[in-house]
């Protein structure tokens, strides 16, 4: 992570939004007003048992003295989801790190947000946005079934949008194709979702004549490419940990991540994909090879941070701010 301090808030609510998505509302317990958030970002939650995962924030921008999140309690859980659903407790307290946000809204002229389940989560905030602002905006959202489909009350009281059902036991798989050419030429598309459903939204964007630019979220790292690796990019190397007054060597068959939490075990991290960004680190010096599927080109090129969970490094030397 890139040094943003933990904070330590109470759980004041927790609501069923859907048939296995449970919202959680935090807030400080003094009352004191949260750090300000855009609508896509983020918060690392660290749970009792001492993991740490990531969920978007889905509340109100404008309120600065709650942050609400909603997880869904998945079949393949590696625990997380697992734990706020059976043990979390109104009243308990829990560290958050961020907000973060990789996935901004963009000043567009109007917007399609396309939602598959639980990733209505980071575009319900920016379709209020849109509302809010009289830009024109339309949803296409896709469930399993309509009690599995969270937030429909609060969807429905937005204004100035067209909102588009599709849970599969009723209507079948989403018809992105006719959301696509519905959309104003100049729409900005967000999307979040499955990997089967951010794959199609991209394929059928590219046929588009106007091929627009496709803002998406995804829960876990797309299948890997086959690539055969460089003596480059594969080689051992060293990474110094500045503030730490730490030098490890990280071997080519081991992440960074491994070699940083060896020494320090507390280093956060989350997905181990490069997805999530818990692991996002400022680079002091050296050159990543970056390998995450998170950070834009631009930051790519900039080289001031990292995902230390799948990245590496272009020559035999990093240093990190840890």
């Amino acid at each position: 992570m890139t040094g943003t301090p933990a904070l330590r808030l109470t759980v004041t609510r927790m609501r069923y939004e859907a048939d296995g998505v449970l919202s959680l509302t935090l807030a400080d317990p003094a009352g004191t007003p949260l750090p300000e958030w855009t609508p896509g970002a983020h918060l690392d939650l660290r749970l009792p048992s001492g993991l740490t995962r990531q969920y978007s924030l889905c509340g109100d921008p404008a309120n600065r003295h709650e942050y609400r999140v909603a997880v869904l309690l998945a079949e393949d859980s590696r625990g997380g989801s697992r734990e706020i659903h059976a043990t979390v407790q109104t009243g308990d307290s829990l560290d958050v790190a961020g907000p973060r946000n990789h996935f901004r809204l963009v000043d567009a002229p109007a917007y399609l947000f396309i939602a598959g389940g639980i990733g209505i989560t980071p575009l319900l905030p920016m379709m209020r946005q849109a509302a809010a602002a009289g830009t024109p905006w339309s949803l296409l959202y896709g469930g399993r079934t309509r009690p599995s489909m969270a937030f429909l009350d609060e969807i429905g009281d937005l204004s100035g949008g067209k909102v588009s059902l599709a849970p599969q036991d009723e209507a079948g798989l989403p018809d992105i194709g006719a959301q696509l050419r519905d959309a104003p030429p100049e729409a900005a598309v967000y999307c979040c979702g499955p990997e089967g459903l951010l794959r199609a939204v991209r394929s059928l964007c590219a046929e588009r004549p106007d091929q627009p630019t496709v803002h998406f979220e995804r829960f876990a790292a797309a299948d890997p490419a086959p690539a055969a690796a460089t003596q480059e990019t594969s080689a051992a190397f060293e990474v110094e940990l500045r503030r730490s007054g730490i030098r490890v060597t990280v071997a080519p068959d081991t992440t960074v991540l491994d070699a940083v939490r060896e020494v320090l075990p507390t280093a956060p991290f989350s997905c181990g994909e490069g997805v999530c960004g818990t692991c996002e680190t400022t680079v002091l010096d050296g050159v990543p090879d970056h390998r995450d599927e998170l950070l834009t080109p631009e930051e790519h090129e900039s080289g001031t941070t990292m995902l230390i969970c799948v990245s590496r490094c272009r020559g035999p030397r990093l240093v990190l701010d840890l």
